[in-house]
């Protein structure tokens, strides 16, 4: 466990809970992996890593994965990405105390076209605070880095100002993280313009400036990380980029160290070294989402391809014997879940958040 820390109670955590993970998150030089969710044994699988490690988590949820997780043909689709967005959120609820663990819930990269989506959400989580006190989500993320610095943070401080009566917090996005997530970007471009790869330390000042009076907000700032996996050689990741505008903040305010809250995007594939460098400049969210979705695939084409004839049949042609035990979708899904336990341990080990669970 977290030794002297504060201690948290196990499930959600929101508002000042929220905080403190964060702050103890900085203060230790760890990270928590942020997790995104396609369906329940996903979800699942998440929780079962981070007790398996005693360490906290980060489950989030896009708006295409809140629309899978409703149904591909739910009648209404936006309707179907707000209430599977819901949908996620109860059952972690319900869930995540048992296991024993704190965990951060989230909603992914939110366009200006998905702003909607977000406020739809935030219908959901006003009515749910309050019947219990508590949000549904801990935080929210508006990505309007292809947006004007000026709209951006008009929009971001319009939702925050929504958001920050409940304890919910805001993560941006300031500059382009590369590649394409969810239907979010596009292809990798490594001619992009210079300005727009690599966050500016003093738009990151303007974001501090509006937002910090408002409430809880992280930046999700670009240091040349791409979403995606992509050949060594091809991205060029400078956390320099993050420690200058922590600088920056800290001499204009007169804050502590690392006054920001950091968040590292497109982490899949990311040099370790890199990934140990940006924890020391104040980043405690690191997106994985790449290489979980290969973690919990390729277990199900092993599976296969071992046991290829219980997909062709349900009895053998041959001698007749039943295939359900095979086929039974509980058998190969939990191979997948075990895969997506076995990566994300490797992730929480690089980010340095085993055994620092806060929950007591």
């Amino acid at each position: 466990m977290a030794g002297s820390q504060t201690k948290l109670k196990p499930g959600v955590v929101t508002g000042k809970d929220y905080k403190t993970l964060v702050d103890a998150c900085k203060a230790g030089g760890y990270a928590l992996p942020a997790v995104n969710q396609t369906s329940s044994a996903t979800v699942n699988a998440t929780l079962e890593a981070a007790a398996k490690y005693k360490s906290d988590i980060i489950i989030q949820v896009s708006n295409g994965g809140a629309g899978f997780i409703a149904g591909q043909r739910f009648p209404d689709s936006n309707l179907g990405k707000v209430l599977g967005a819901v949908a996620l959120a109860r059952h972690v609820h319900t869930l995540a105390e048992h296991y024993g663990i704190c965990v951060v819930l989230h909603t992914d990269h939110a366009n200006k076209k998905l702003v909607p989506w977000v406020e739809g959400i935030l219908d959901h989580s006003e009515a749910h605070f309050r019947e219990t006190g508590k949000p549904l989500f801990s935080s929210h993320m508006l990505d309007l880095s292809e947006e004007s610095l000026e709209f951006n943070l008009e929009t971001s401080t319009r939702i925050l100002e929504r958001m920050a009566p409940m304890g919910v917090g805001l993560e941006i996005e300031l500059g382009i993280t590369g590649g394409e997530e969810d239907g979010i970007g596009g292809a990798f471009d490594d001619r992009a313009d210079n300005s727009r790869l690599y966050t500016q330390p003093a738009d990151v000042l303007q974001a501090y400036d509006k937002l910090s009076p408002l409430g809880m907000f992280s930046v999700a700032a670009s240091f040349g990380n791409v979403h995606g996996v992509y050949q060594p050689g091809n991205v060029h990741l400078r956390p320099e980029i993050l420690r200058n505008s922590q600088a920056l903040v800290q001499e204009r305010h007169h804050t502590g160290r690392n006054p920001l809250n950091l968040v590292f995007h497109g982490g899949s594939g990311s040099e370790k070294e890199k990934i140990a460098e940006a924890l020391g400049y104040g980043v405690f969210k690191m997106n994985i989402d790449t290489d979980t979705q290969f973690a919990f695939a390729q277990p199900i084409g092993r599976y296969v391809q071992e046991h290829g004839r219980a997909f062709q049949y349900q009895l053998d042609p041959d001698d007749g014997k039943p295939y359900k035990n095979l086929y039974d979708p509980r058998k190969w899904i939990r191979q997948s879940e075990l895969g997506m336990v076995e990566r994300l341990g490797e992730a929480l080990n690089d980010l340095g958040s085993v055994g620092k669970s806060l929950a007591q």
